[in-house]
């Protein structure tokens, strides 16, 4: 066999192998991909339909329905689902959920004013209305008594609301006295034990510390750290030369 022959025999069987690799390769990926699409599902249109019937496909479908809220809308009857996510017909796979908002038809309630009640009374008072209590927050307030709401979202009478949710702003009385922290570096610890406590503060934590630079018993840091925010009753940590 000559050499032409052999290179020609070579480019052949190159050819060849190529050919194999190409498609063996491309066997793979339409595994891959049959392996990926016969996992999932395309999700069905559950807008406008009640919650019950969409769970009932969507679990038909290995799909799970998860509701996210219920609000109030004039478009849909109470419990008709409102909108998706993942929206219609959008690949999911299996086991995936399917939020949505679900209906809880026109608004037929009003809105109490519940500020100046307890929160316990306003409470109460917006469940029977057929309301839910959302977010409770609590501050300091002046002029009012712990406990009593000083401000709510939605307010009274609202005409137009989405959510059954009432949200409060609780206040927790008289803000506390606030002072400025003093700076004791440098001081003897017995120094201020007595002022300290006298002031109606507290020593919870001294920590004995080497510095051959500082004489025994002298405050080397603290915390809280000199000029901050600090309320009645609060704690001291020392550091304290040994």
């Amino acid at each position: 066999m000559g050499l032409i022959d052999r290179i020609r025999l070579l480019f052949r069987l190159f050819l060849l192998f190529t050919f194999l690799a190409i498609l063996a390769l491309i066997s793979a990926i339409t595994t891959i991909k049959f392996t990926i699409e016969s996992n999932q599902e395309r999700t069905p249109d559950l807008v406008g339909m009640n919650i019950e019937a969409a769970e009932g496909i969507a679990q038909g479908l290995g799909l799970v329905v998860k509701v996210d809220d219920k609000l109030f809308n004039h478009r849909y009857a109470a419990d008709e689902v409102i909108s998706q996510e993942p929206r219609s017909r959008a690949y999911v796979k299996t086991g995936q959920h399917i939020h949505v908002l679900v209906s809880l038809g026109p608004q037929r309630i009003t809105v109490p004013d519940l500020v100046g009640s307890t929160a316990r009374v306003a409470q109460i008072v917006a469940v029977e209305q057929g309301l839910t209590v959302g977010d409770v927050a609590k501050v300091y307030w002046p002029g009012t008594q712990p406990g009593q709401i000083v401000a709510q979202d939605p307010p009274s009478s609202s005409a137009a609301i989405q959510s059954p949710a009432i949200n409060f702003l609780v206040s927790l009385g008289q803000a506390p006295p606030a002072f400025v922290c003093p700076d004791f570096a440098g001081m003897k610890l017995n120094q201020v034990r007595v002022p300290i406590k006298s002031a109606g503060f507290s020593i919870t934590t001294v920590d004995q510390v080497a510095d051959p630079s500082a004489p025994s018993g002298v405050i080397l840091s603290q915390s809280p750290p000199p000029g901050s925010r600090i309320l009645a009753g609060a704690a001291f940590t020392f550091q304290v030369a040994r």
